[in-house]
């Protein structure tokens, strides 16, 4: 299991980094391993201490 560690990213926000790895595997990144575009994420504290992450393809205004 790998262990990611929170960091805090600016006053009222932190972030938990992503493997390159799983990024790659899900499409999202080039072949020079950059993010090929903007995504969105919508991140679901679902109980104690357990949170999911789900991909957002689309976001409505």
């Amino acid at each position: 299991m790998a262990l990611n560690k929170i960091r805090r990213l600016d006053k009222n926000s932190f972030g938990i980094t992503l493997p390159k790895d799983d990024l790659r595997v899900e499409g999202l990144l080039d072949e020079n391993g950059e993010l090929k575009e903007e995504h969105h994420v919508h991140i679901r504290h679902v109980g104690d201490g357990e949170w999911t992450l789900e991909r957002i393809e689309e976001i409505e205004t």
